[in-house]
């Protein structure tokens, strides 16, 4: 998570140290129970330095009948060179359980290429027998309505139930430490019996997913065996974590895109866990960033805060007694985004926990060379690592069990505490809006975009966020809403995750945490495009309303044709129908009209020849009505073909491309899967594809790595390939050397597919390259320095409504805004322009007589009055002077100028959720630009339009680019059809 750079370096320092352990009560080899000595005899060999372990785990309890994890690693837990695959790790779990009734194994969901997701269960067998009942009095605690908000009988319940605490590892599949540290965690739970072990198996439930990302982890695995196989080569890097995204997926517990999110929600809220305990690593030796550091998350309950402090200090305290160097908690993370994998606890009434310890990236022994800044002693890390250290996987282990079992045990020693306070979170929510408020979110029946509607009420179910429907009208806060609209109560006890997603966010630009750690705004009424009323009047409360169990499907028929319209309403349901359909006749309008008592926007669908029935069914679940009318209307048309669409992704990342796979995958239209590499090498592009999306590549996509790649004149191939070796690898797209990139040829390649009618869709870093590269003509693109907007969500304005680009949308769209490039237009090859404020500005004279803004005169002549200066907007290219165009070969045709579809909203008005500072930097600049290319289009935008899930108010713009690719033209002069005749797209 915290990715922290670290140096290799050649020899151990001299600096050693072995402070003296102080040793609770209880902690050591139980009276009358064995020791595996061999077993013990491994850790301290593999251990580096008797400080980098504790008396908690420098033994291993013996058992007759219960395997150590060497019977399925053929070595201790944390031995060097060994990294086991998820089936590995699992059939050890399943071993215990066979051969413990202390230990269960659940499987609670499936990744997205089809691999088991488990949760393990550890507790004594009195606490086995009574799960149900457990399980029960926790549920009351989890809803305090079911006792009626009493505190004496919470009290009641909370003296008798057994708190569960869930542990997760490897989210991220290069920290690959903790499903080893979790299968000698679970092994040490269930046998071992000191007092101190007993009393965490007697009063707590131990839950341990030990894979999140399993795709990922047996990836990571099979990158791990190469190396191991290849020692004294470099070895390709993890490009490929999950089936979409690498460490985003720590970054999806708002909208919950991925299932590896969803499981783990799930699984949380069903055992109603009161703690979220996520492992990661990097950072030396063991980062309890449990206790943050500012801000803090708005919509947090305050004991959760003060429980973050107590939790990790103690955790600090514990294991410094041990001896243990570097541990430390507070640091650099804020605490603000509530994207992250722990972060659904504290969003449903739990503890939120993350460990960083030190990883080696794999199980080799390495030796480490620390920053200053890494070593350094400050106020909230008096015991620091060492600048220089030789690191084991097994000092990792040793650090993520002592961490855990501390915690543990002093989880369970204040059980009555914690969960009273879980009640309390949970009756806080339920109060909500007789506290802080609001009472309510409403989504109207009269919205203008159900489809979009439904996905965001859809994300609220996901949540576990009941919902509401209306049985009447009524009126709140002064707005009225009919019957049918979606109430989202906030006297429920999952209330403060609906309410942090649909409130609005602000980071003040002084902030003494000048370093978000995350995104800074993500308000999802906005990011939607569907309208969203906060209600602080209580009385929507009282509003009769019935509870809703099964979102409904919309879509219909009306009518039998033989013609059908259909609104544009800038939702993805046009486009999946299009795919749905795809030999349909479906025509797209570029007019708006009226027919049969209804109006249509541009960009509507008419449809003819198709069956109603046929109709019908395709529509259903898309959330659009197809009306029925007896002729075409007598409009500007054009025909909806479907475009043939490729996703382009390089070599040096796929995280941010992975996104939009994700998206497509969803909304189920077909795309190929093409590389740098495949683009290098063909030729023909326009053969095979109608559109090329060109995804952000994000970190290291430089112009230089783009198009040179990594340096192939020396060093061996980096291959990323399906083989007997590497079964996990190769599966999505594969090459036998992952250095090459786009090279001179790639880039003719992508140039010659847009002369000849494709079209190229690039997005920020990708745009940069498009204009750098002339892939477009009179596009600049920079990053303006004093620009701090991370994260946010921007306003901004559509500059051309004929665009077909922008078909559906209204004025104004909110835009998900990282650091997005400023882009000028101009109508000369190679001029930058866009760059200006509102005119010359007063005062920009030479000086002579008169005002600012008055006239100068020459003595003995007549004066003339000097030609207006036109104002020109930084979204437009300025006019071109007088003579401009005689003999200048860098004058682009008015047919091949830059068309500015969409601009940021002026700096007063830019932001609408999170952080902008240095506003003027994009305010009233280009957003999407559409640049036509002899027969085809080159579309830049400046913002990631499809991001995490989240973006999907937006995901229009690059589907209406698809549905349009051979008209996009339209509108503008002498606008017409643009490479219809290359390549067969049907219909």
């Amino acid at each position: 998570m915290c990715l922290l750079t670290v140096a290799l370096a050649g020899t151990l320092g001299a600096q050693q140290f072995a402070p003296k352990a102080s040793i609770p009560p209880g902690v050591g080899p139980a009276a009358g129970q064995a020791v595996d000595q061999a077993y013990t005899a491994k850790i301290r060999k593999d251990t580096t330095e008797p400080y980098f372990d504790s008396p908690l785990v420098d033994y291993l309890p013996a058992s007759k009948t219960v395997p150590t994890p060497e019977a399925v690693l053929g070595d201790i837990a944390g031995a060097p060179n060994i990294l086991p695959h998820s089936t590995l790790v699992y059939r050890y779990f399943r071993m215990l359980a066979k051969a413990t009734p202390r230990v269960r194994v659940y499987v609670i969901g499936h990744s997205v290429e089809g691999r088991e997701q488990i949760a393990v269960a550890v507790t004594s067998e009195r606490n086995f027998a009574k799960l149900e009942e457990n399980n029960h009095l926790l549920a009351q605690l989890a809803d305090p309505r079911s006792i009626h908000l009493d505190d004496t009988e919470a009290e009641k319940i909370a003296s008798e139930a057994v708190p569960v605490y869930y542990i997760t590892g490897t989210i991220h599949s290069s920290e690959t430490g903790a499903p080893t540290a979790l299968m000698e965690l679970a092994y040490r739970l269930a046998v071992d019996d000191s007092p101190y072990i007993q009393y965490i198996r007697n009063h707590e439930i131990t839950l341990i997913t030990p894979i999140v990302e399993v795709d990922g982890r047996d990836r990571m695995a099979d990158l791990y065996k190469w190396h191991r196989d290849h020692l004294g080569e470099n070895y390709p890097r993890l490009l490929y974590w999950g089936h979409y995204v690498a460490h985003d997926n720590n970054r999806d517990a708002m909208a919950l895109t991925l299932p590896l999110s969803r499981n783990i929600l799930n699984t949380l809220v069903s055992w109603h866990a009161q703690v979220l305990h996520d492992l990661h690593e990097s950072v030396p030796y063991l980062y309890d960033n449990t206790a943050g550091d500012g801000p803090f998350n708005s919509w947090i309950d305050p004991i959760l805060a003060n429980e973050w402090e107590i939790i990790a200090w103690n955790n600090v305290q514990a294991m410094t007694k041990f001896g243990m160097p570097g541990v430390f908690t507070h640091g650099d993370f804020d605490t603000w985004s509530p994207g992250y994998l722990m972060f659904l606890a504290a969003m449903h009434n739990g503890i939120s926990r993350l460990y960083e310890t030190f990883g080696n990236g794999g199980a080799d022994t390495e030796m480490r060379t620390l920053s200053k800044s890494e070593y350094s002693r400050t106020w909230f890390r008096q015991n620091p690592p060492l600048p220089r250290v030789l690191w084991s996987q097994r000092d990792n282990n040793n650090y993520e069990e002592t961490g855990l079992l501390t915690s543990l045990h002093f989880f369970a020693e204040n059980r009555d505490r914690f969960l009273r306070d879980f009640y309390l979170k949970s009756k806080d929510a339920v109060e909500k809006p007789e506290k802080e408020g609001p009472a309510a979110y409403v989504l109207s029946a009269a919205d203008a975009r159900p489809q979009l509607q439904y996905e965001l009420l859809r994300v609220m179910q996901l949540q576990h966020v009941e919902i509401n429907r209306a049985d009447q009208a009524f009126t709140a806060n002064g707005q009225d809403f009919p019957a049918g609209s979606y109430i989202l109560r906030m006297d429920q006890p999952y209330s403060r995750i609906a309410d942090t997603l649909l409130d609005v966010q602000y980071w003040a630009p002084k902030d003494p945490q000048r370093t978000p750690y995350d995104d800074t705004g993500w308000t999802f009424g906005q990011n939607f495009n569907t309208s969203v009323a906060r209600i602080t009047d209580k009385s929507v409360l009282s509003v009769p309303m019935t509870a809703v169990t099964t979102l409904p499907l919309g879509g219909a028929v009306a009518g039998a044709g033989p013609v059908f319209a259909i609104n544009d309403k800038a939702e993805t349901s046009l486009a999946q129908l299009r795919y749905r359909l795809p030999n349909a006749n479906m025509q797209v309008a570029d007019a708006a009209f009226g027919a049969a008592g209804h109006d249509f926007a541009r960009g509507s669908f008419v449809i003819q020849g198709v069956d109603a029935g046929a109709l019908d069914s395709a529509v259903k679940g898309l959330h659009i009505t197809a009306y029925s009318l007896a002729s075409a209307p007598d409009i500007a048309m054009h025909p909806a073909r479907a475009a043939r669409v490729a996703i382009l992704h390089s070599w040096i990342a796929t995280q941010t491309e992975g996104w939009w796979r994700e998206a497509l995958d969803r909304m189920h239209i077909p795309y190929g899967y093409i590389s740098t590499q495949t683009v290098a090498r063909t030729p023909d592009l326009r053969a095979q594809y109608d559109v090329i999306l060109f995804p952000p590549i994000g970190r290291g996509g430089s112009l230089d790595s783009i198009v040179n790649g990594t340096p192939t004149d020396w060093g061996n191939p980096l291959p990323w390939e399906h083989t007997a070796e590497t079964p996990a690898l190769g599966i999505l797209d594969h090459t036998s050397d992952t250095r090459p990139e786009l090279g001179w040829a790639g880039v003719a390649n992508l140039q010659k597919f847009t002369r000849q009618g494709g079209v190229l869709v690039t997005v920020m870093d990708t745009a940069n390259l498009a204009a750098a590269l002339g892939f477009t003509r009179g596009v600049s693109v920079s990053s303006p320095p004093d620009e701090r907007i991370i994260g946010t969500l921007v306003d901004s304005v559509v500059t051309d409504p004929t665009s077909p680009i922008v078909y559906g949308y209204g004025k104004n769209l909110a835009l998900y805004c990282y650091q997005c490039p400023a882009f000028g237009v101009s109508d000369v090859s190679g001029g930058r322009g866009g760059f200006r404020r509102l005119g010359a500005g007063i005062g920009n004279r030479a000086t002579g007589r008169g005002g600012p803004e008055g006239h100068d005169f020459v003595v003995g002549r007549v004066n003339q009055t000097p030609p207006i200066e036109p104002s020109v907007q930084p979204w437009q290219a300025a006019p071109l002077s007088e003579g401009a165009e005689r003999n200048n070969p860098n004058v682009i045709p008015p047919q091949f100028r830059p068309r500015v579809v969409v601009r940021y909203a002026d700096a007063r008005h830019l932001l609408i959720s999170g952080l902008v500072q240095g506003a003027n930097s994009i305010a009233d600049h280009a957003a999407v630009i559409d640049v036509p290319v002899e027969q085809g289009h080159v579309v830049l935008f400046s913002n990631n339009p499809i991001y995490r899930g989240e973006t999907r108010g937006a995901y229009s713009l690059v589907l209406n680019t698809l549905l349009n690719w051979d008209h996009l033209s339209t509108g503008t002069k002498g606008s017409g059809a643009r490479g219809q005749g290359a390549g067969n797209s049907g219909n």
